[in-house]
């Protein structure tokens, strides 16, 4: 339980910075003498070093040690919210959030501990509290990103960063034990480098598609690049003895389905995790907005945070019992159900709460269910590996979710006030919605996974996994 305790404050305290920036990003335009095109590098920097980190540090602690990459990627990530605390130039904040990115193996290496050293009775329950700490976090960081922004400056958001990183990174060297799983090998530095340039292009062209123009030469340019690196990249794993990942497994039919319906859920989470502030922050005047303050708004999705706590460990005891297809096909359809009702009827407090719990309620179910359904599919050496990039195509399902959404509301701006339509948040509610419900009815076909089935690296690819002794 204790050691449950600390990983959860672990990927708690790298889920918060996700959003926890958001509300604060007026008061950081303005403190740092940028524009919108300036700040959004601090966003736009967390995500490309997440983006690369992710799957690498998976990796790395199936070589290594989970619990030593684990307090590794805590450290950076804490001396990244140290930085930017100090920090009073866009550059120096620029730098600390891509340094908090690079803090993006925390969620595989906590799942890769929990199956290694946790009973079996309790992995999928565990998985699924850590799994849904992703959603959790997600949206306290926006209620907790906008009191800060309301009542202290943008420099405490990095201060509750870096203390948090380093009470955890201490807890887990003092108190979790050494996964005794490990991949030896010799890093694919070659496979790393191709991989972030292929991550880096189209992401970079997702999170700029609002100001370039998403038909503009660059954005598609940068798009079709990326995609032709990550092409090359397969190929590359493909004939690499000891790759970055193992390609087969990643498209093994459980694990490469798990994460489309990741990305098409990680879309709908972000998409409405973004809206919702938006919404009610607009003028009354607007006849739908509530006037609120950040504060108002992030309590507003304070339910929806509180229930993802519960829905984490039920899908977990659900996929126990059923198997993980089952609540994360239900996870899937209620966040879609949530989405349309906000989409039809968001014109007061009361029904934003109660859809917004069905949302949220669909978010944690889904999210926990993933993660398991990738740990029952791979062997256990390969568990950092693959849940590392399962963790990645969240990010990515993320940012196109915020991005699309983004561009929806920016269609609909009436001229003279700059805000958005009415129609515009039934428009971007509903496209999220309507992912949503495409990936509910990708789970159902679903296989179930069984790691003894699938084929892993042969002898000649890569030594067999080594136990050590604690």
């Amino acid at each position: 339980m204790r050691s449950l305790l600390i990983l959860s404050i672990a990927a708690l305290a790298f889920s918060l910075a996700q959003t926890m920036l958001i509300p604060a990003l007026g008061e950081l335009t303005h403190r740092l003498d940028t524009d919108a095109s300036g700040i959004a590098w601090v966003l736009t920097g967390y995500l490309l070093a997440a983006a690369v980190a992710t799957p690498i540090a998976g990796r790395l602690g199936d070589m290594f040690g989970k619990r030593r990459m684990l307090v590794l990627s805590l450290s950076v990530f804490g001396i990244g919210s140290l930085v930017a605390a100090l920090g009073g130039s866009l550059e120096t904040v620029v730098i600390g959030r891509v340094l908090q990115g690079f803090g993006g193996g925390v969620f595989p290496l906590c799942f890769g501990i929990i199956r290694d050293e946790f009973p079996r009775e309790r992995v999928a329950g565990s998985i699924g509290l850590i799994s849904a700490i992703f959603g959790i976090g997600g949206g306290a960081g926006l209620i907790a990103g906008g009191l800060i922004a309301d009542h202290l400056s943008y420099h405490w958001i990095f201060w509750v960063g870096a203390m948090s990183a380093a009470i955890a990174a201490v807890a887990i060297e003092l108190w979790v034990p050494e996964s005794p799983v490990r991949m030896p090998g010799k890093i694919d530095w070659r496979g790393a480098a191709l991989l972030g340039v292929g991550l880096t292009l189209p992401l970079l062209a997702i999170s700029r598609a609002n100001d370039w123009g998403w038909g503009s030469t660059r954005t598609i340019g940068l798009l079709l690049a990326g995609l032709a690196v990550l092409a090359l990249w397969v190929v590359v794993e493909r004939r690499t003895e000891q790759p970055l990942a193992h390609i087969p497994t990643l498209v093994d039919p459980p694990v490469l389905l798990t994460n489309i319906v990741t990305l098409f859920v990680g879309f709908g989470m972000f998409g409405s995790f973004l809206l919702l502030p938006q919404l009610a922050e607009a003028p009354e005047s607007t006849g739908y907005g509530f006037s609120a303050t950040a504060t108002e708004a992030g309590l507003l999705m304070l339910p929806g945070a509180l229930v993802m706590l519960v829905a984490g460990p039920m899908s977990g005891a659900l996929g126990t019992r059923f198997g993980s297809k089952l609540p994360l096909s239900i996870g899937a359809a209620l966040t879609s159900l949530g989405l349309v009702l906000m989409a039809v009827d968001h014109g007061s407090e009361g029904p934003i709460v109660l859809w917004n719990l069905v949302i949220s309620t669909g978010i944690g179910l889904a999210f926990a269910a993933m993660a398991n359904l990738i740990v029952e599919a791979v062997p256990p050496q390969q568990t950092g590996e693959a849940t590392g990039v399962n963790t990645l195509i969240r990010s990515v399902g993320a940012s196109l979710g915020s991005q699309v959404t983004a561009a929806i509301l920016a269609g609909t701006l009436v001229a003279g006030t700059g805000l958005p339509t009415d129609a515009g948040f039934t428009a971007a509610y509903l496209v999220c919605a309507g992912v949503a419900a495409l990936a509910a009815l990708i789970a159902i076909v679903i296989p179930r996974g069984a790691h003894h089935v699938i084929r892993v690296r042969s002898s000649a690819a890569a030594p067999p996994a080594t136990p050590i002794a604690r």
